[in-house]
């Protein structure tokens, strides 16, 4: 399974970070941690591959547990190096639900 589009990489970063918020707003928590990869130099081009992993439980009481890779390439430009494109190969996709919770912070009430 794959997601991604070079169209996707051309977003400017304010609607980058307005969908960031909308996900954020349909999750109860949300973790996900990157874990080293590669990357190769081509010149003025790279590629790259990041292992992740995530959880999440979502407001509405679904869950998710995934690891993926993302496949990169990146260009150099004057302003430093940018994503052209960034696609995303899920290993391993759970949706049960989640037996743990997430910890409250200091101070929570709840």
């Amino acid at each position: 399974m794959q997601c991604g589009s070079p169209s996707a990489a051309l977003r400017p970063p304010d609607e980058i970070r307005a969908l960031g918020a909308r996900r954020q707003a349909l999750a109860e928590y949300f973790l996900q941690t990157t874990h080293p990869g590669t990357i190769q130099l081509h010149g003025d081009t790279a590629t790259g591959r990041a292992y992740l992993s995530e959880v999440a439980r979502l407001r509405g009481g679904g869950s998710h547990l995934n690891y993926f890779v993302y496949h990169d390439r990146y260009r150099r430009t004057p302003d430093g190096w940018r994503f052209i494109e960034r696609v995303a190969e899920f290993g391993y996709v759970d949706t049960t639900p989640l037996a743990g919770s997430a910890p409250h912070a200091a101070g929570d009430a709840r």
